[in-house]
Parts: C-alpha cells; structure tokens; sequence
C-alpha cells in the first residue's frame, strides 16, 4: 500500500472486525501483527489467520496467510478468505 506501515494497520485492524465470521484475538500495533480466528457457518470449522503488516519503501505490506484446524483439505476455503479480506481493503 502506499500508506506508512502504522496507518496500513490500522486498516487492516478495521477491515479485519468487519469481516463476517471473524474473531479478532490479538491486534498488536507495535508488532503490527494481528490474529483470529474465522468460523465456518455451515458446520462450524474454526480456521486461524494472521495478518502482518511491514514497512516497505515509503509505504507498507501486507502478509496474510490462513490454515484450517482440522482436516486435510479446506476447498479453497482459506484462499477465498485471503480474497475477501484483500478485496475488503481496496474498497476501504
């Protein structure tokens, strides 16, 4: 993004309590890092993310990845979630 690093958390942080399903379990602006959890609706799988953000340049990036808990396969279930959430920023 073409924000400094503190501000693109800041974002990140709003976005990320918009999203539905999504639990924000830490944000920590001084690491810039912040985790959740996001549950499935129709069988109630949890699945944990993380999002991190860094300096670059004179702006910032963002790093997120996603995982399931359980099984072995997700359907592109954490994939669509990166997605949304990248999506979700750039109409913020």
């Amino acid at each position: 993004m073409n924000l400094p690093a503190d501000e693109t958390f800041r974002r990140v942080v709003a976005a990320a309590r918009r999203m539905p399903a999504w639990e924000v379990t830490r944000a920590d602006p001084a690491g810039r890092t912040l985790e959740g959890i996001a549950t499935s609706r129709l069988f109630r799988f949890q699945d944990d993310f993380v999002v991190e953000v860094r300096p670059q340049g004179d702006g910032s990036v963002i790093h997120m990845r996603s995982k399931s808990r359980d099984g072995k396969g997700d359907i592109g279930a954490n994939a669509a979630r990166i997605k949304a959430f990248f999506a979700s920023l750039g109409s913020s």
